[in-house]
């Protein structure tokens, strides 16, 4: 039996900010009879992952494409992958077998063949939306916990600020560290946010970046006795800002610069002085990093998911011509919370 695959390549590497004209819809025949001997495992894709890093997998240089097995360059025309959710309906595999719910390292398509030694795993839902283990139960939310309870080691009552602050990690951090008694203030891009980030997700305060012209002033005002704690996924001039702003022996997890991904020339230059006098801990870091957390990080968030103390935050679009739109309007600000595409119904 065979079926249309339809997925989506780059045409041309992409150096600025991505356009919808830098995509492209391809399809081919895919054969659902595997060889016996292959190993191989073929998936229908029903949730696939959207997220910044990816534009520098696109770009024709990046230093991250050396830095990492999950941040490879992607040629032109080649399939994409991403981390998602799907469903096995061939397997010559040991280990899956048809029907079985899996996630992934899977592709921007339809349907993923899955290698030998390819990073896929049995899923158990644990009764949640399977689109919650692309985002809050998945990379986005380990990226969170990890980053915010390894490296910044937060306690009771610190002051927390975070940059994206409605993005797909920056809003899980807020939350975390709003169950652990820290003030939290958050940033995003407009008006509508800030109102989300303090009454959907219960932050103290938040503002609108576009609306502060003196960031450095802002941060004053927000946090008059410092910053112990800041969760950047901006870089650039918030985290300038931000540095001016730390308390003596303040932590910063470096999560993300996505105000740098599109901007060669946009570089963050923080105060060395200040990193050096306040003892100042900056540290970046990968999800990848942190699997050993895993089994924490997913008791602790199924439980806060289920007590309520922590809502998820899901931007989802359907179909597999979507991803362009959606890839390219993360890059707008036009995203709330994790954003997903939904290839299939379950």
């Amino acid at each position: 039996m065979e079926v249309i695959n339809r997925y989506i390549t780059i045409k041309n590497h992409i150096d600025a900010v991505p356009q919808h004209s830098d995509f492209e819809l391809r399809s081919s025949s895919l054969s659902l009879s595997l060889d016996p001997a292959s190993d191989e495992v073929i998936v229908k894709n029903l949730y696939v992952s959207i997220d910044p890093y990816q534009l520098n997998r696109m770009k024709s240089y990046s230093s991250s494409q050396k830095s990492s097995e999950f941040a490879v360059a992607i040629t032109p025309g080649e399939d994409i992958d991403a981390y998602g959710v799907g469903k096995v309906v061939a397997s010559e595999n040991p280990n899956f077998g048809k029907g079985d719910i899996v996630a992934g390292l899977l592709k921007w398509g339809e349907f993923t063949v899955v290698k030998p030694g390819g990073m896929l795993n049995k899923l158990d839902p644990m009764g949640f939306p399977l689109s919650y283990h692309v985002g809050i139960l998945g990379f986005s939310g380990l990226t969170a916990y990890a980053g915010f309870f390894e490296i910044c080691k937060p306690k009771k009552g610190e002051k927390v600020f975070v940059s994206a602050a409605l993005g797909s990690v920056g809003n899980l951090v807020g939350q975390f560290a709003k169950v652990l008694g820290c003030y939290v203030v958050g940033c995003t891009g407009s008006k509508e946010k800030v109102a989300l980030l303090k009454e959907k997700l219960g932050f103290d305060d938040a503002f609108n970046y576009r609306e502060e012209p003196d960031l450095e002033s802002t941060l004053q005002r927000y946090f008059p006795e410092g910053i112990d704690i800041y969760f950047d996924n901006v870089g650039g001039d918030m985290q300038e800002a931000a540095v001016s702003n730390m308390n003596i022996n303040g932590r910063i997890a470096v999560c993300g610069v996505i105000s740098e991904y599109t901007d060669r020339e946009k570089r963050a230059a923080p105060s060395m002085i200040d990193v050096i006098y306040k003892r100042i801990k900056i540290q970046g870091f990968l999800a990848g990093d942190y699997l050993n957390l895993f089994g924490d990080f997913l008791s602790t968030t199924c439980d806060h998911l289920r007590t309520e103390k922590i809502q998820p935050l899901e931007d989802i679009s359907d179909g597999v011509e979507s991803i362009p739109s959606a890839l390219v309007n993360l890059f707008r600000g036009q995203n709330i919370g994790k954003k997903i595409v939904r290839i299939a119904e379950e």
